[in-house]
Formats: structure tokens, sequence, C-alpha cells
């Protein structure tokens, strides 16, 4: 029983957080129980859209304004909180659309360019879906006072929503589009449907329209030549003072009157997803509305009330600790079972401190090396920078010669068999690596069994990059730690298959407990577990076959990154939280620098230390704190269970869930 105290404790502590966490976000994102939250699936004519629906309670008797706001390529609905929330508390309806092909929304239509089958129609299709509701307002016209508003590819959809209304007027004579907002988006991509500048501003005709031109966006508003990632000032562009109908002066923040319409420009300083965790572009976007919907104000409020979305988030984020607080004492208490005990091995003895000079600087310059190694790369592996690939080809064409080299000569001269062994290994290794770097478009392709375009891209930079660190790994061993008395056991990898079996259904179990949670408390409350663009939120069907398609990848990343951390901790020097530093280090410690080394310089320069480098960098972001808790789960159940297995089972099918339900992935071609 005592055994079962502390687990069971931290059990209910983490269920608590959970509880407690949710129920307050639900307060905040339900404006109090004023406004009733759902989540909505309707049929269109390219597939299935989805949605979360924000509707006060007197809408039901009283038709009100409605905005329809839409998320960009990587995230979904959930990520427009902010508007959703302080224009469903002011009385509006609010449909926070997932775009086809993201969260849970599917499209059916045929891809023969996937990235351009989600977002030229998703926010029109909502548009026809919302203005057939009661609850939604029309004038005595029969136009809709219905507002689009999207961030970064969402902002195009709404873009191209206004333009595919337009013509429908033309026809009609009905507008279903009443106002527009978009957020980190420019005519970038819907100039690439065919359409001119001038197509897009005529078509905005005596709508009130505006747009959030972030600063430091890293993707438009304006470039220089070395890349995006500078700071703008897009009401200086051509294209800027075009949308604002030409005036003589233009300036952010002013309203410029435009074919009977009203435009106007928001420049805060900051960066493309900053947009979605901002009190000054919500603010903003608060201020459009009031000033678009004026006249109806006896529906809606209009005022600068106190924001509140970033309660929500911050409750949310309390839920989002207790569930990965969770899944360690659900993993102990498992293991209190019989098969689940089977998860225990016996763990090695710790291993001596280096003691020569060589040794301990070969152990500094290999946690160095590991820890600034996946950032180093990243550019080239995630986004196939030619320069990057072309070196990383090369070093690699030197590790297999040098490797075979020494191969033959240990034959030769009849060397150690260490040398023999070691000096083969890392001839394999840099063959099936170079194999890889010369596949790279292979990898990169978005096919039907691995339809997620930015999985695709963070599993080959992770595959690569643990396929150098056991090149490292290898190399370490034989000049170190083997000569210190290393074996296998040290890296936590031997052990019985039935111990392997066991960590696998502990691990499995594990994460379905979690999500059941989740799956609970999103039927009860309709709020999942989140901090800005990191979030544990609820699948589909296909979200779970796609997980089962890149999860074995993954598991290559997470047990080779492991194994370094555990012989690289392998002391009693680091059984406490020096060891857990040296883990994050592992993991996070490159990327890290990375992002200050990046968004430090852009913030003080005015250009980022890789001013071309506009999605990789934002991907990094998201993969920090992923990072960071695998990191974690694999120095804790290491010291647990004396074995890699378990730790690299749960970060594999706990990160690619997390991973694959939060970004685009396409299922039917």
């Amino acid at each position: 029983m005592k055994n079962l105290k502390k687990p069971f404790v931290w059990a209910v502590i983490s269920l608590l957080l959970i509880l407690v966490g949710s129920i307050a976000a639900s307060q905040f994102n339900s404006s109090a129980g004023d406004v009733d939250v759902s989540r909505i699936y309707f049929e269109t004519p390219r597939g299935e859209l989805s949605g979360l629906l924000y509707k006060p309670k007197d809408a039901t008797e009283q038709p009100k304004p409605t905005l329809i706001t839409t998320h960009g390529y990587l995230n979904s609905a959930e990520m427009q909180d902010a508007q959703a929330i302080e224009m469903s508390k002011r009385g509006y309806v609010v449909l926070a659309l997932d775009q086809y092909d993201h969260g849970h929304s599917t499209g059916t239509m045929e891809k023969p360019i996937p990235f351009f089958s989600f977002w030229p129609h998703a926010i029109y299709d909502a548009v026809q879906y919302m203005y057939g509701q009661d609850y939604v307002l029309k004038d005595e016209n029969g136009n809709g006072i219905i507002a689009v508003s999207g961030h970064s590819m969402g902002g195009f959809s709404s873009t191209h929503a206004v333009m595919l209304d337009e013509v429908d007027f033309q026809e009609s004579g009905v507008r279903k589009i009443y106002s527009s907002l978009t957020l980190g988006s420019d005519y970038q991509w819907v100039k690439t449907l065919g359409y001119s500048v001038d197509d897009i501003n005529n078509s905005y005709g005596p709508r009130t329209s505006g747009m959030v031109a972030a600063q430091y966006d890293e993707f438009f508003f304006g470039a220089s030549a070395g890349g995006t990632v500078v700071k703008k000032n897009y009401v200086g562009t051509e294209e800027g003072q075009g949308f604002l109908g030409n005036p003589e002066t233009s300036k952010a923040g002013e309203i410029y009157d435009v074919n009977g319409g009203k435009r106007v420009i928001y420049q805060p300083n900051e960066t493309h997803p900053w947009n979605h965790f901002s009190k000054q572009s919500t603010a903003y976007a608060i201020g459009f509305y009031d000033m678009a919907f004026a006249d109806y104000n006896d529906l809606v409020k209009v005022g600068k009330d106190g924001q509140s979305w970033m309660f929500k988030e911050f409750a949310s984020f309390i839920a989002l600790i207790g569930f990965f607080i969770l899944v360690l004492p659900v993993t102990s208490l498992l293991s209190k079972l019989p098969f689940f005990a089977w998860i225990h091995t016996k763990k090695p003895a710790p291993l001596p401190e280096p003691v020569t000079i060589g040794s301990k600087f070969a152990r500094y310059l290999t946690i160095v090396f590991v820890g600034l190694y996946p950032a180093l790369f990243f550019s080239a592996l995630y986004g196939g920078d030619v320069s990057g690939m072309r070196l990383l080809r090369q070093i690699s064409m030197i590790f297999i010669v040098l490797s075979a080299i020494v191969f033959i000569l240990s034959w030769i001269r009849n060397l150690d068999k260490n040398v023999k062994t070691g000096s083969f290994v890392l001839f394999v290794l840099s063959g099936i690596q170079y194999i890889i770097l010369r596949e790279q478009s292979r990898f990169f392709a978005t096919t039907e069994n691995f339809g997620a375009p930015i999985v695709n891209s963070i599993v080959y930079w992770a595959i690569n990059v643990a396929i150098v660190m056991l090149l490292v790994t290898v190399c370490y061993h034989f000049v170190s730690k083997k000569p210190a008395g290393a074996t296998i056991e040290n890296y936590g990898v031997k052990v019985h298959i039935k111990s392997i079996v066991a960590s696998f259904v502990t691990a499995a179990v594990t994460v379905a407990i979690g999500y059941g949670v989740l799956y609970a408390i999103d039927a009860i409350f309709k709020v999942d577990f989140r901090l800005w663009t990191f979030a544990v939120k609820t699948f589909e069907l296909h979200h779970l076959i796609a997980m089962l398609k890149y999860a074995p990848l993954f598991f290559i990343f997470y047990f080779i990154i492991g194994m370094t951390v555990n012989i690289n901790t392998a002391s009693a020097k680091y059984d406490g939280m020096k060891g857990y530093l040296i883990s994050i280090l592992h993991f996070v410690g490159g990327l890290v620098l990375y992002l200050i080394y990046q968004y430090g310089l852009l913030f003080t320069t005015g250009t980022a230390g890789y001013p071309s480098e506009s999605l990789s960098s934002i991907i990094v972001i998201g993969l920090v704190p992923v990072l960071i808790i695998a990191a974690i789960f694999n120095r804790y159940l290491y010291r647990k269970t004396g074995n890699v297995y378990v730790a690299a089972f749960i970060n594999t099918l706990l990160m690619t869930m997390v991973t694959v339900a939060n970004t685009t992935l396409y299922t039917i071609f």
C-alpha cells in the first residue's frame, strides 16, 4: 500500500488540476453560461466542415450579427479563442471553423495540389451554411449580417470568400458577407488563384474591411531581398496603399472611406503566431467590429469591455499541466499490476565519472554536440535548403569513406575487436544516412499514406538527427564509455521481449487513459488542454490512423535520443536535477538557442538570424514544449524502470498524436 500511495496522490492532484482548469476554462469560454458552446458538423459540396459554435442564449429568439473566423495552415478552430470569446460575450453568434483537412473537418474534393484544396472555399462554404440558420441576422433586403475573419491561410480564405460573395451578388443582388477582417495575411496566395490586386480590392465593395499586419510577421506584408523574416511597414507598400484606396498619406490605424465602405490596417509589434495570443490584436478586432456593426448596437454590445479570453487560456494551461502530470502516476500505478510489472528491469550500476582530461573532454564535447546538432541543420533538414543538404551529404560521404578505411585496416593489421566493430557500425549508419539524405524529396512527398506535410518534414528531421546521434554515441562508446566499463545495459536497451511488450502495452493504456479524460472534458465542458499553439485536443479516426503510420518513424527518434541521454547521465552525479537538465539539453538545447538567435536579431535589428526561415522557425516554437516534456518523461521513466522502452513508447504515441491532431492532414486524394 505504501508503494501505491505516492502515485495515487499524484494521480488525484493531476485530475484535480484538469478538472479545476477545465471548469474555469469553460466558464470563460461560455461567458459564465451566457453563451452555448457546441461542436457542429455540416456537409458541403467539398466535404464536411466542423467548428465550435458560440451562440448567445437569446440568439434563438433574436437573430444576431454573426462572425465566422478560422485558423491558418498549422492550426484548428480553437486557435480563434480570442475572437470567439470576446465577440460572443458581446452578443455575436460566432463560428470558429476548422478548415478542410484540419481539426475535425474533412475535404473530399480532388486534390491535385493539396495545398490549394482546403482554404479557397472553406470560409464561403461556411457562410452558405450559416446564412441559412435562423439565429443569423439578415437585413430587410436579405443581406447577411455576417463578418468573416481568418488568420494566415484563414485570412486568404476570408478574402476569397468576399470575392466569391461579390460575384454572387452580381447575380442575386444579395451580399451574405457584411464585413471582413484578416490577420497575418496579404494577397500573396489569393493572387495565385489568378486574381490581380485590383480584382481583390474592387471585390470589397461597400463592406467595412480591415487587416492586422504585424510588423514582425514572418511571412507576409513585404520582404527584403534576403528573406521575409524582417520588420515591415505594410501601409507603406503599394499593395497596402491600394487596399486603403491609395490615399495621399497612409497611416496604420486610420480609417479610410473607399467605395462606400471603410478600410483600415493595424500594425502591431508582433510576429505571425503572436496574433493569436495578443491583447493588442484582439483589441483591434473588437474595435473593428464595433465600427463595422455600429448600426446594430441594439443587438450587440459596443465599447471597450475588458478582455477575458486570456483567462480561458491560462485555465486551459492548468488543465494541460495536469494532463502531462497524469501520465507518470498512471504509468506507476499500472506497473503494480501483473503483466504491467514486467516493465521494470534491473537498473545498471552507475558508471564511474571520467577521470582523464581526454575522457572529460569527450564527455562534454558529446553533450554539447548532441544538444546543438538538432538546431544547426534544422533549416536544411526541415526546409530542404540546397546548400545545407549538400554539406550534409558531403559529411556523410566522408564518414563512409573514413569508416570503410578504418574497417579495412583493422582487418589487415588485426586491430582490436572494438575498432572492427565500431568502424563497421559507423560505415553502415553513414551509408543509411546518405541514402536518406539523397531521397529527401520522397520523404517530403505528401501521399495518401503520409498525408501531413508538416509532419513529413518534422519526421525527416527527426530521423536524420537520430542517425547522427547514434553515430556520435557509437564513437563515444568505443572511445570512452566501453573502456570505463559501459555495457548495453547502461543504455537501457537490453531487456527481455516480455518487458518490451509490457512497455508498449503500458504506454498504449496510459495514453488511452489520458485521452479518455480529454474526451470526457470535451464532452462536458467543450474545452481542450492548451496554451497558445501547444495543445492536446480531440481527434477523428483518420488522425488515429495517421498516428499509427507515423509512430514507427518517430519511435526511432525517441528511442535513440533516449538512449544517448541514458549513457550521458549514467553516473551517480546525474541522479538528481542535473540528469533532467542534461536530458532537456539533449532534446531541445540547440533549438532554444536557435529561437533566441532568430528572434533576438529580428527584434533588435529588424532582420532575423535566418531571414529566409519563416515556417521552420515557427515549427521550432511548437517543438520546444513537446521535446521538453519528452525529455522529462525519458529521464523519469528510465530511473523508475531501468530501460528506455517505456518512455520511448509513451513519447512516440503521445507526442505523435499531439502533432498530427494539430496540423494539416490530407486523407482523401
